[in-house]
């Protein structure tokens, strides 16, 4: 096994069928296999600790094939987003709207041309509004390659701002006789919560003989590098960010965080560990519940990959493994039933760490994009580059605490 794990390795098999395409079933195949290896081995060392012997052949030999798993199950995950890429389509064959806007828009970031007549696409400051397609290319993608994307909820809206109401209840009732007297009952109480969008840039670049000779994509070049900016920024402030200009993150809202007291359903619950530094099978499942039935049917799992590599090694009272790999095409890893998705932003298992988060996010958290998306050509800064300075106002929080829990590590 530790010679097929090295030479798999040496090879970049992963690496090498990710990037050409990624024959899935393959993936699939190679995936259950090891995963199949890696149960034998970790019976082995159960062996040896139930003797309280520990090999350190045996340790080195478990952590490569749970790595070797973990990689698998990655490209995996990387080959459902390019099947779920190929079916978007990315707008390239989709009929154009309002051709005319868009040519121009194209003449703009191949020239810089703006023709007066279209002055919807301009503003005072020399900035030029993106079509509707190529917008519309730029959500698609990011929705793909943004891990919170896929499971919270989106809301798309036209001004500085989105509030929600809350109703708080509140309602009191009573028993009374056939001809008694009704005094008024109390009424329920409502509280708001406003998701102020902060704005989120990128700034490719590209020499201006490219785009005068270019034979590619203009369009889909510049999304691909807009997005792979906007999914890094995204990413970290949907976990943690501090709501200051951009989105507030989600374990800012858990209790006793920055942000435990802004919404009005409250802090979202933790569940603390027993040790600062491992988590047991018996806690990952109580986590579960933790949260309300009503919210489990859209439930699932957060973490990065470094906690799954910790979680792959438990099992339940019956012997059972809690996580369990992909077993078919566009089906992702799970634990105790429910899906994972990996963000790196989540934190390492470690002492006060929030590794963990459990539950329904397209109920649980709310993106806010405010629409449009703007582009300044500026062809002075560096050349003989063309800098395209784009920006998009994005916003978001927790929508409702109720759906979410985190398991946070103990202090000390």
């Amino acid at each position: 096994m530790t010679q097929m794990i090295n030479s798999r390795k040496a090879r970049g098999l992963v690496a090498v069928r990710a990037d050409a395409g990624s024959d899935v079933k393959a993936l699939i195949a190679d995936l259950n296999k090891d995963w199949s290896e890696f149960k034998a081995t970790m019976a082995d060392k159960d062996k040896e600790l139930a003797k309280k012997f520990d090999d350190v052949v045996t340790t080195e030999k478990l952590d490569r094939i749970n790595s070797s798993v973990g990689d698998l199950q990655k490209a995996v995950d990387a080959a459902n987003i390019k099947i779920a890429a190929m079916s978007v389509g990315a707008g390239g064959d989709k009929p154009v709207k309002d051709r005319e806007y868009s040519d121009a828009f194209m003449a703009h970031v191949r020239r810089g041309d703006i023709q007066a007549s279209l002055n919807k696409g301009t503003d005072p400051e020399g900035g030029y509004l993106a079509p509707i397609e190529w917008d519309r290319t730029v959500t698609d993608k990011l929705k793909l390659v943004s891990p919170m994307r896929q499971i919270a909820s989106v809301q798309t809206i036209s001004t500085a701002g989105y509030s929600k109401l809350y109703n708080l209840r509140g309602t009191t009732s009573g028993w009374v006789g056939e001809k008694a007297a009704r005094p008024e009952t109390n009424t329920p109480t409502f509280g708001s919560m406003t998701f102020t969008p902060g704005e989120i840039y990128a700034n490719p670049a590209a020499t201006q003989a490219m785009l005068d000779d270019a034979q590619i994509n203009l369009e889909s070049w510049l999304a691909d590098e807009v997005q792979t900016e906007f999914a890094y920024q995204e990413g970290q402030a949907f976990i943690s960010g501090d709501g200051t200009n951009k989105p507030a993150g989600f374990l800012t809202f858990i209790t006793g965080a920055a942000n435990a007291a802004k919404n009005p359903l409250g802090a979202i619950e933790i569940k603390t560990t027993a040790s600062g530094t491992a988590i047991t099978a018996d806690e990952m499942l109580e986590l579960v519940y933790l949260l309300p039935s009503v919210y489990t049917a859209g439930a699932g799992w957060v973490m990065n990959r470094t906690t799954q590599g910790v979680i792959r090694k438990l099992k339940d009272g019956q012997g059972n493994y809690l996580w369990q790999p992909s077993y078919v095409a566009g089906q992702p890893a799970q634990i105790a039933g429910y899906p994972v998705t990996e963000m790196s932003g989540m934190p390492d298992i470690a002492l006060s760490a929030t590794p963990i988060a459990f539950g329904d996010f397209a109920r649980g958290y709310l993106i806010v994009d405010r629409a449009g998306v703007r582009v300044l050509r500026d062809p002075y800064t560096n050349k003989p580059y063309v800098m395209f300075y784009t920006t998009k106002r994005v916003g978001g929080g927790v929508n409702d605490p109720q759906t979410i829990k985190v398991l946070k590590m103990k202090a000390s």
